[in-house]
């Protein structure tokens, strides 16, 4: 039983410090939906989707009413389709984008992830199919939501992907310029992808996932951010120790959803993702916890350190509140979703380059980063080359969703609305990375690789 002071402490932070489920997230696998026709798969796709996610949205506007927990999002995710599509005699995946789009309306979803393409080690004919629809898969449709593998600490990390991907990701910009480049916004690229990631852009399901399963995805910073004023000037054992305690009961609170969302919907339940993940609204921002914990500003010297133990923190609390904790698991730090990141940028303390090194210590990556539309191809690959590497080295998941803004220049804003939020421009490095990513082939799985 819960205590009453248990009961009133949880609906102060759900009514005055931004608690919620960020994410219900169900996982459909679509290896079933396989054919020699991308019209054929595509309308056995969105039969699939529509007949077992059709109750998914009720089912959470029920849990949010009869426990009074907010769930923002429910969400869909799907086998990869660069695997699904496979067997398509046509070259163009863009109708199935369009099915799994059509799919999410039906289904009142607000995003559907998985027009994936898992090209670590190589690409076959459908990973290259995939890729290459990208940029007319997001212009064309509004809730479908991209990502690609493109290394891996077991096999190194693939250039070719990369410099692809560089391209790809430039030319959504340019197909999505009219949205100041909203394409790039649900497109990521990954190094140690994870099968069971429950957030947007970069989830879906894994091909070592069984047929549907429900996954969770809890937030929580502003309740980080209130727990740890009540400890100003404490040494960071007592700040470490009261983010654990404050972890453990976001997560508590994530696991209740999914078992009553597993329960209701007759589908097993997965994991729970107890990651801090940031709005663009006051009091909900991983930057203000850590400029709490004694920074002026996100981005001066001491972050990363800052970062690394509220990272370490809230694993440890969240871990003991859940038996199955997966997806990425960590603290965010997307600077278009997160005020004190906006602010941080705009002030000048906080720069691509520190965001790199705070990536290395966190989840995910560099993400929702808006750059100058001029910016090349080959510096796009570049910055995901630097990314794939830090989480190869360091056997952690890290991603790049960068937005090349058509039009922008450096200190420009570019608005997304919602919780995709508002991105300042941020400078790229000016010199050449061309030669460096024309060169192509695998770049080598590091010594610690070989665990076997």
């Amino acid at each position: 039983m819960h205590s009453q002071k248990e009961i009133l402490s949880t609906i102060e932070m759900i009514d005055h410090q931004h608690l919620d489920v960020r994410t219900i997230t169900m996982g459909i696998s679509l290896l079933d939906c396989t054919s020699d026709s991308v019209e054929v798969t595509a309308k056995k796709i969105y039969d699939k989707i529509t007949r077992l996610a059709k109750d998914l949205v009720k089912v959470g506007e029920d849990i949010e009413r009869e426990f009074g927990i907010p769930i923002v999002n429910k969400r869909i995710s799907v086998t990869p389709i660069g695997i699904v599509a496979a067997s398509c005699k046509e070259t163009d995946y863009t109708p199935i984008a369009k099915a799994l789009d059509a799919a999410a309306k039906e289904c009142g979803v607000n995003f559907i992830g998985g027009f994936s393409a898992l090209v670590h080690k190589g690409m076959t004919n459908g990973d290259i199919n995939l890729i290459n629809s990208i940029p007319s898969a997001l212009s064309e449709t509004e809730r479908v939501c991209s990502s690609v593998s493109v290394a891996s600490t077991k096999a190194g990390i693939n250039m070719d992907a990369v410099a692809l991907m560089g391209k790809i990701i430039k030319k959504t910009a340019q197909m999505t310029a009219d949205s100041h480049g909203f394409g790039c916004a649900k497109l990521v690229v990954f190094a140690n992808a994870v099968e069971d990631n429950p957030f947007m852009a970069g989830a879906f399901h894994g091909v070592g996932e069984g047929e549907c399963v429900i996954n969770v995805g809890v937030s929580g910073p502003g309740v980080v951010y209130h727990a740890l004023q009540k400890c100003k000037g404490q040494p960071f054992d007592v700040v470490a120790e009261t983010i654990k305690k404050t972890a453990f009961k976001i997560t508590r609170m994530g696991q209740l959803v999914a078992q009553e969302a597993s329960r209701r919907l007759g589908v097993p339940a997965g994991i729970v993702d107890l990651s801090l993940a940031p709005t663009p609204e006051k009091g909900d921002s991983v930057a203000r916890i850590l400029e709490e914990m004694g920074l002026e500003v996100c981005g001066t010297h001491g972050t990363t350190a800052a970062l690394a133990m509220l990272n370490d923190a809230v694993k440890k609390g969240g871990v003991m509140a859940s038996n199955h904790v997966g997806g990425l698991s960590g603290a965010f730090i997307p600077v278009s979703e997160d005020e004190g990141m906006i602010e941080a940028v705009l002030k000048g303390g906080l720069h691509l380059d520190k965001l790199e090194a705070m990536t290395c210590v966190c989840s995910v990556g560099l993400d929702m980063i808006a750059v100058p539309g001029e910016t090349s191809a080959e510096t796009l690959a570049a910055i995901i080359a630097d990314e794939a590497a830090i989480g190869v080295v360091n056997t952690k998941t890290t991603a790049v969703r960068i937005i090349p803004a058509i039009g922008k220049k450096i200190g420009e804003m570019v608005e997304f609305g919602g919780l995709l939020g508002t991105a300042p421009v941020m400078p790229v490095h000016e010199f050449s990375s061309a030669d460096f990513i024309m060169r192509g082939g695998r770049i080598p799985a590091p010594m610690h690789s070989l665990k076997n």
